[in-house]
């Protein structure tokens, strides 16, 4: 019974953090007209750290152990500081179309490096799921890519964010083996907002004259986004693989379009549809198991109870 119960709440997790993720993309934009890349990220690290540091102490949890601390370090640099503010940079220089095409490159380098560093099994159901789903996020981002919106300085931008937020997810596997989910990313979003702190200059100059709308923004990105999202992603990532779990947030495209249909009015054309509709099929492949009643032990991390993942293969 146990095990069921755990079968079902992964699933949930990885789809609370897909939709709130998602969600991220209208606030980034809107806070980022009033605050630069640098500011929005700490901002926005300093409220999730904040909430994630009250939840650590109302669950009793302490500091995560020895062991943990290389990985929760190298998530917290890559993918809590670098990656956000890379992405919120990269953002303005390009098209909303352009940046999602670019980062979606990320799902790809996570299943390379998770077989190279952590020896992940890339089953050809992942590899088929991951290819539709790419080419789902291809016609999205064509179809919402606009006329001169954007620059090579932005594009590198959204692939340097990418390789940061792959690099980032690797490093935070193993981790998980020996702390909890609350414990790496609270201790992943303090080192993330550490290293922000040398635009805490221009977070408070810019707080000082943004509109309220914007800095509600940045703090609802904070909560959900981060605080929220991040943990619930953690979660999932302890009882699966980093490729099927980067495999899973090909669904945010998809949610993205539909977000904007149903709160900005933005209807999608037949193009953007029809890759939303690839990437949630590409999802559901690359998380489906084969029919056939034996699976092989090694096939199936995610089924292995949770003191036998502890020593898994690789170190990041």
């Amino acid at each position: 019974m146990n095990l069921r119960r755990s079968d079902l709440l992964a699933p949930g997790a990885a789809a609370v953090t897909v939709v709130l993720w998602a969600s991220a993309f209208v606030s980034i934009r809107s806070a980022g007209a009033a605050y630069s890349p640098g500011a929005l990220a700490l901002g926005r690290l300093v409220c999730g750290a904040l909430v994630l540091g009250v939840m650590l102490l109302l669950r009793g949890e302490g500091l995560p152990p020895r062991s943990a601390w290389r990985g929760i370090a190298i998530s917290g640099v890559l993918w809590f500081g670098f990656y956000m503010v890379a992405l919120n940079w990269g953002e303005q220089q390009v098209d909303a179309g352009t940046a999602a095409l670019v980062v979606n490159v990320g799902p790809i380098l996570i299943a390379l490096l998770g077989a190279r560093l952590l020896g992940d099994r890339m089953p050809p159901r992942l590899l088929a799921g991951m290819a539709v789903s790419f080419a789902g996020a291809v016609a999205v981002g064509l179809s919402m890519s606009g006329e001169g919106g954007s620059s090579v300085l932005g594009v590198v931008l959204c692939l340097l964010a990418a390789v940061g937020y792959a690099a980032g997810v690797v490093a935070q596997k193993p981790a998980l083996g020996s702390a909890s989910a609350l414990q790496v990313t609270t201790f992943g979003c303090l080192v993330g907002a550490v290293c922000c702190l040398p635009f805490a200059g221009q977070l408070v100059g810019e707080a000082a004259d943004a509109p309220v709308a914007a800095t509600l923004n940045m703090v609802y990105l904070g909560v959900f986004p981060t605080a929220l999202a991040f943990t619930t992603w953690a979660y999932a990532l302890a009882r699966t693989t980093a490729g099927r779990m980067g495999a899973t947030t090909y669904a945010v495209p998809a949610l993205v379009v539909l977000m904007s249909w149903l709160a900005l009015g933005e209807v999608p054309g037949l193009v953007t549809l029809g890759g939303g509709v690839l990437c949630l099929a590409g999802v559901a492949v690359s998380r489906s198991r084969p029919r056939s009643g034996k699976v092989p032990r090694a096939a199936a991390p995610e089924e292995v109870p949770e003191p036998q993942r502890e020593g898994a293969p690789g170190s990041a």
